[in-house]
């Protein structure tokens, strides 16, 4: 039986670029996708702070404030 026309080397290295820059558009498509949602992700946790503080009747220094407490506490508390 007849198994058809062996590639040659330089088909099989043009495939495998072919491939290559193929995979790379994928990356760079699903990179650019994961950055799209981390921002979004971002975004939703400032605003969920922003919503926090609004209903505390703080204004950014007090809440900035009360962090910097919390945290000096926190690591205090650690050391």
């Amino acid at each position: 039986m007849a198994r058809g026309k062996r590639k040659t080397i330089e088909e099989k290295i043009a495939e495998k670029e072919e491939i290559i820059e193929c995979l790379q558009i994928r990356i760079n498509k699903e990179t650019n996708e994961l950055k799209a949602l981390l921002r979004e992700k971002n975004q939703k946790e400032i605003e969920t702070l922003h919503d926090f503080i609004k209903k505390s009747n703080l204004n950014l220094y007090e809440a900035t404030e009360v962090l910097q407490e919390y945290m000096s506490h926190k690591y205090e508390a650690t050391a």
